[in-house]
């Protein structure tokens, strides 16, 4: 379903008015418009199929370049994303690190951030993210295991309450393999290597 831009538009001016301000004043009048789009930008993963970048798929066996292709697992690390939290509606922004053991099937590497960006351009939370991340890509292909990585900066926290600016949130999904925590601990090394935010609660989490 497409965004609605006039209906925000005049919610955005009605917002306006109800905190006190005059949405006619000069700073304000494009004020709607601007939100509307900005709106429409940060949701429009609202209804869009996320495992549709997965559905091209490349043959591990039969593929062009068969010596090419990874005989282990085939990671991905630093997907910048931004998201909105669904409880405060504000924005939460960090890294997606994505890991899949190939079964027969692997893709291309554009196709992983796709589902980052779909997913994320939806009123979210990073729990059920990086659930969504990992249900997207376990159930497309035809993976041994999956891993899913989030490490995200959350506006409700560091603009609200006591503003805990320099805290960052890490989330884990795992599928197949990687549910043992013996088996995603080396890519849980390689994905924290050299992140600071991550390093400690990596250790916790998994």
């Amino acid at each position: 379903m497409a965004v609605d831009v006039e209906r925000i538009q005049q919610l955005t001016r009605e917002l306006l008015q109800a905190i006190g301000e005059d949405p006619e004043r000069p700073g304000l009048r494009q004020t709607p418009a601007r939100v509307a789009q900005l709106w429409s930008e940060l949701f429009s993963g609202i209804g869009e199929d996320a495992t549709a970048p997965l559905a091209r798929t490349i043959s591990v066996a039969r593929g062009p370049a068969p010596d090419t292709l990874p005989s282990g697992a085939v990671l991905m690390r630093g997907i910048r994303f931004r998201s909105v939290c669904e409880h405060h509606l504000l924005p939460f922004t960090g890294l997606a690190h994505i890991a899949y053991l190939p079964g027969e099937q692997v893709v291309g590497l554009g196709s992983l951030s796709k589902v980052v960006e779909t997913l994320a351009a939806r009123p979210q939370v990073q729990e059920r993210l990086s659930e969504q991340i990992a249900d997207a890509i376990s159930g497309s292909l035809d993976a041994r295991g999956v891993l899913v990585v989030l490490d995200a900066v959350h506006g409700c926290v560091t603009m609200r309450g006591s503003h805990h600016t320099e805290s960052s949130t890490l989330t884990i999904a795992a599928r197949g393999d990687y549910r043992e925590a013996a088996a995603r601990a080396e890519l849980i090394t390689l994905i924290t290597a050299g992140s600071p935010n991550a390093a400690g609660s990596a250790g916790a989490a998994s």
